[in-house]
């Protein structure tokens, strides 16, 4: 079935082969298993690239799902002791969490669970799907791009700030919602849609429109955008206050009544019973905790 899986996926004998470690010979006897026993070809080749039968294409999500619930059973009936585990988590996550959440917590584990692996990717617009494939452990994501029919758990909510350079003379009085429509913003488009972050999209919605000097695509650089100018970025209070660390920022609280941020955590719902993702939320959990 893995080999199966990752056919489908690469539709290529050598790809495959190297994927799974094989060799290409290898790979090749396993495709032909897989013919025998299926009694159809699975993959045929058409000028110079290979495509799936309609009845490979069929078995495809059963496959998927059966590789997902033997994926679950081996991580729920083996104990999990972080002290010990070699366990690798796979993440979906912004930058922003990445600096916020996670790099406080990796530093913790390098400690308490030192054979532990975080693998962390950037959020696509299939970062829903891949949860439902089995093919990631979290999605960590805002309330509205969570899937419905995967369960979620809220990690936090998130009050977001006025940042800029600590030299801006605004910071030196309270900040007027005049004083933010009319200086220049950075704002954070994410994907290749352009999504517009959770605090631009508010502002939007609540008609207060800014003059965008620049746009990002990372929530990371932000920073290097505002400092020695008197532009403003609204930004995540958490990650205001990691980046206040390292860059000369100035922080202020927004002046009109602004709704908070539900970050979610997801995961496909054949590892509600996995006890090491359940202590890997935990964690996360703690350390997003606001002083």
């Amino acid at each position: 079935m893995v080999a199966f899986n990752v056919l489908m996926d690469t539709r290529s004998v050598s790809r495959a082969a190297h994927q799974l470690n094989l060799s290409q010979p290898a790979m090749s006897a396993a495709l032909g298993r897989l013919r025998d026993y299926f009694g159809d070809d699975l993959l045929v080749l058409q000028g110079k690239r290979m495509f799936p039968t309609p009845y490979a294409e069929s078995l495809v999500p059963m496959v998927q799902d059966t590789l997902r619930r033997i994926d679950a059973l081996i991580t729920t009936s083996t104990s999990f002791d972080p002290e010990t585990s070699q366990r690798v988590f796979r993440l979906i996550a912004s930058d922003y969490i990445t600096a916020a959440v996670i790099a406080p917590l990796s530093r913790h584990l390098a400690h308490v669970a030192p054979g532990i692996r975080l693998e962390v990717v950037l959020p696509s617009d299939g970062s829903a799907d891949l949860i439902a494939q089995g093919a990631f452990d979290l999605l960590i994501t805002p309330e509205e791009f969570i899937n419905p029919s995967q369960p979620a758990e809220l990690l936090f909510e998130e009050r977001h700030v006025i940042v800029g350079w600590n030299k801006n003379p605004i910071f030196k009085r309270t900040i007027s919602l005049d004083d933010i429509v009319s200086a220049g913003h950075v704002s954070v488009h994410m994907g290749n849609q352009r999504t517009s972050a959770f605090a631009d999209s508010v502002m939007d919605k609540l008609g207060h429109f800014r003059r965008i000097d620049m746009t990002a695509s990372s929530f990371t650089v932000v920073p290097w955008l505002i400092i020695e100018t008197d532009r403003l970025a609204l930004m995540h209070e958490r990650l205001a206050r990691c980046m206040a660390q390292m860059f000369p920022l100035a922080m202020a609280s927004i002046p009109f009544s602004f709704p908070a941020m539900r970050e979610m955590m997801q995961f496909n719902h054949a590892r509600s019973a996995d006890d090491g993702l359940a202590w890997l939320r935990d964690e996360l959990r703690r350390h997003s905790a606001l002083d």
